[in-house]
């Protein structure tokens, strides 16, 4: 089984390829909602991250507040925090992924994919046989993620100013991807990636 490593900014369209992945028979493995799954009560991971960022990270019913971990990680300009929370969820999304690729292995797919983030920040792209980068220009994604996630431009403009620069994933992905187009163009795009890298597909 291939597994494809699958990454870029938010607001660049990742869900978009993921559409595509599963229209063709090609399991994803959302890292984010493994994540968010994590935070469940009871929640090892949750303990954790209250422990460091503080337990008003939490709301009434002991789940984490995401909004208000987010403004803390986002507006703190050292990095410290953001590198904190990587540290402690890694582990976690780590160890769920790598169970929920071994059933896929299990059940004889042709490959996966896993959308990460922070796929090379968390070294998981050496599980990966390669790698795609999806990427955007700046005014779409910010766009995307005020319409997405219900932000202010100024909150939106915070949240990519904190994550890394296109050339850090021009540099380290194998394959790399601009979604600032038509959606069957980037589905064309993804079909020659999976062509070259003989892939098989099973259209539903």
């Amino acid at each position: 089984m291939k597994i494809i490593g699958l990454t870029g900014p938010s607001g660049a369209g990742k869900g978009l390829c993921d559409e595509y992945f599963r229209a063709v028979g090609i399991p994803c493995i959302d890292t984010d909602k493994v994540y968010h799954d994590l935070l469940i009560p009871p929640s090892q991971c949750a303990d954790e991250l209250a422990n460091r960022f503080g337990q008003e990270i939490r709301n009434p019913d002991q789940t984490i507040n995401r909004q208000k971990l987010a403004s803390i990680v986002f507006s703190d300009k050292s990095g410290k925090a953001a590198k904190d929370l990587n540290a402690i969820s890694h582990k976690y999304v780590r160890k769920k992924t790598l169970a929920l690729l071994e059933e896929f292995r299990v059940e004889a797919k042709s490959a996966a994919v896993v959308d990460a983030p922070l796929l090379f920040e968390a070294l998981f792209d050496r599980f990966c046989d390669f790698t795609i980068a999806v990427l955007a220009e700046r005014e779409i994604r910010a766009a995307r993620i005020m319409k997405r996630d219900t932000l202010s431009r100024e909150k939106a403009d915070e949240r990519i100013a904190a994550q890394q620069k296109d050339e850090f994933y021009r540099s380290k992905a194998k394959y790399t991807l601009y979604n600032d187009g038509e959606k069957n163009e980037l589905f064309l795009s993804l079909a020659d990636i999976l062509t070259k890298e003989s892939v098989s597909l099973e259209t539903k």
